[in-house]
């Protein structure tokens, strides 16, 4: 193996900016390169080891720069997203900068992750779109966005946004008196996304009039969902039997997005989670887009990609 020394200069950046608190940045990234011996004083990184190794440093260490030249920031979630294959398209791709939204307060909302871009682009592709993940990654807050700018752009007359109720005690055939006081708490998700990009006194009258419709998906039943934006939410808890009669509601002109995390089913034991089967069942059907988000999208407190890791690992054991 051939090992050898290597200097970086950094040039035009601050280093204590680039490197974060507490190099906490640089920390993070060097995690990637166990192999090789990384030193950093002032405006230089000195590297030992293998070229290969050094030079995949190098070849990453240089977007970094590029994105903070370009953001005048970087997080882990950035360094994570940059490390991807794909890093260098989603620095050069200009979803990065389209704003999907102009939201309250100068809300400027937009994909910040690679997969949050292929979900918009997926969006903009296909009429049915899955967007499967864990907690975190903007998977329905994308789709929110999504569907707010179709309506926007007159694309669509309304938006339906559902999820089933099972901690409300929904099912197909039962819905009690007061299910909405129920599901309010549920549904808040949604009620948030829609608050950060329509004006509260617009948000409204849209609901007043049924130009957004939030609804738990037993309501769905018997209806066509034509010329509208349609968001389920929590898909992992529809039965297969509630997949299917959801799906199967789509219109001529409907759009249809299924947000969920397959690891989080609160069904009852046993009972098989429709959103995994139909992404089984489903995924050869080239109409239909399915993006698979991670714990590189996800932008909330950098510990919670820590703490699924740590949850996954232990149920891995189990």
């Amino acid at each position: 193996m051939n090992s050898d020394n290597r200097t970086i200069q950094i040039v035009g950046i601050n280093p204590a900016d680039l490197f974060g608190t507490n190099n906490i940045n640089l920390k993070h990234f060097n995690s990637f390169f166990p192999k090789l011996s990384v030193l950093s004083r002032g405006h230089e990184i000195t590297i030992k080891g293998d070229q290969e190794v050094m030079d995949e440093f190098e070849r990453k260490f240089n977007l970094l720069i590029l994105h903070y030249t370009k953001f005048n920031s970087l997080s882990i979630n950035n360094i994570d997203n940059l490390l991807l294959d794909d890093g260098e398209t989603l620095l050069n791709n200009k979803v990065e900068d389209e704003i999907l939204v102009h939201g309250n307060q100068g809300l400027k909302v937009k994909a910040r992750t690679v997969n949050q871009k292929k979900l918009v682009e997926a969006v903009d592709k296909h009429d049915m779109v899955f967007a499967v993940g864990p907690a975190g990654t903007g998977k329905t807050y994308t789709a929110v966005a999504l569907a707010v700018r179709a309506l926007k752009a007159k694309e669509v007359k309304r938006i339906v946004l559902t999820r089933p109720a099972v901690e409300a005690g929904e099912n197909l055939g039962f819905l009690p008196c007061d299910l909405k006081e129920k599901l309010d708490p549920y549904l808040m998700p949604l009620y948030d996304a829609l608050r950060d990009m329509i004006p509260p006194d617009k948000l409204a009258n849209m609901l007043e009039h049924g130009i957004i419709e939030i609804a738990p998906l037993a309501f769905m039943r018997g209806q066509t969902l034509d010329k509208a934006f349609v968001i389920l939410d929590e898909a992992q808890n529809t039965t297969t039997l509630q997949m299917k009669m959801f799906l199967t509601r789509m219109g001529m002109t409907a759009k249809f997005v299924i947000t969920g995390d397959v690891s989080q089913v609160d069904l009852p034991h046993k009972q098989r989670s429709g959103l995994g089967y139909a992404i089984d069942i489903l995924a050869d059907i080239k109409d239909i887009g399915i993006i698979r988000l991670g714990k590189s999208d996800i932008i909330r407190h950098q510990l919670i990609s820590k703490i699924i890791d740590a949850f996954d690992k232990a149920e891995a054991s189990e």
